[in-house]
């Protein structure tokens, strides 16, 4: 019997149009997992098998396996990009896990504010920033402590491996549903309604020019310059094994300034990674290492 018509003949792991074998759910894991460091659990096997079936279906492939056979190879690459973009949750709202904003405005941004004024700068970055509503939500923040922020030496990086996400964030446009959790007040004073689509709300300058929006995948190289006064990296970590989750949190360490805030998610833990870091609340950590040499504050 050829290969082909043994793979074929093994039994199928997701009933459905495609053909879907437990081989070809291990080599989409193989690959996510070598791509992003997302860990796939065979719970997923029907998750992967509803997302990737698009695709399957846009290409006119006949199966699983063609189609890992295509993104394994040197001319799917772009096709690879888009597995990894179908993949990746991007679970996220305005002002999740609220608790973080509040210190953040009480505990960094506030008593920034007069060397803020006086020419000092700021750096945030939201790792994993999905559509954009978790940077958004920090330069909501930073305006209602400083208004003339935008005026200021103040910057949100917001990157993600998504993207399509990236794209999304870039148009800082939001229905009003995704916009329930963002005061009346806040809309009126940094949003505006879409001319052409009434349900939209659409950031203003102020709020724009706060936040760079950066394609990065946490598992390559991070070309940013740091040193960053907080970093946001929550529910992210939540998909990767824990050789991976602790790589993450002890490179983000030496890019956080002195006493900088390192901001994870609910269900997330620094582990072994912890000596670098003392707790400063719920699920906020302050970084005791180090900033890069010749780094600012």
């Amino acid at each position: 019997m050829s290969s082909a018509l043994a793979k074929s003949a093994a039994p199928a792991l997701v009933e459905g149009e495609f053909h879907f074998t437990r081989e070809d759910f291990v080599r989409v894991a193989a690959m996510l997992y070598e791509d992003a460091g997302i860990t796939l659990s065979d719970s997923k096997a029907t998750l992967v098998y509803s997302r990737l079936a698009k695709r399957i279906r846009t290409l006119g492939l006949r199966d699983f396996d063609a189609y890992c056979r295509l993104v394994a190879s040197p001319g799917g690459t772009d096709e690879r990009g888009r597995m990894l973009n179908a993949l990746t949750t991007n679970l996220t709202r305005f002002f999740r896990e609220p608790h973080h904003f509040d210190h953040l405005r009480e505990k960094v941004l506030e008593p920034m504010v007069d060397r803020l004024r006086s020419g000092g700068r700021l750096r945030i970055w939201s790792a994993g920033c999905s559509s954009g509503q978790e940077p958004f939500s920090i330069a909501l923040t930073i305006l209602s402590v400083i208004p003339e922020a935008a005026e200021l030496d103040v910057r949100v990086l917001a990157t993600d491996i998504d993207s399509n996400m990236i794209a999304h964030g870039r148009a800082a446009t939001y229905t009003d549903e995704l916009l329930e959790p963002v005061p009346q007040a806040q809309r009126a004073k940094w949003m505006e309604r879409d001319p052409a689509d009434r349900s939209q709300w659409r950031f203003g300058d102020a709020a724009r020019s706060l936040v760079a929006f950066k394609e990065l995948n946490l598992m390559s190289s991070w070309p940013v310059k740091g040193p960053f006064d907080a970093i946001f990296c929550r529910n992210v970590v939540i998909y990767f094994d824990e050789p991976t989750q602790e790589k993450v949190w002890t490179r983000f360490n030496p890019l956080l300034v002195p006493s900088g805030r390192l901001y994870i998610g609910h269900s997330e833990r620094l582990g072994g990674a912890s000596a670098g870091y003392v707790s400063d609340g719920m699920t906020v950590y302050r970084s005791q290492a180090a900033s890069l040499p010749g780094a600012r504050r």
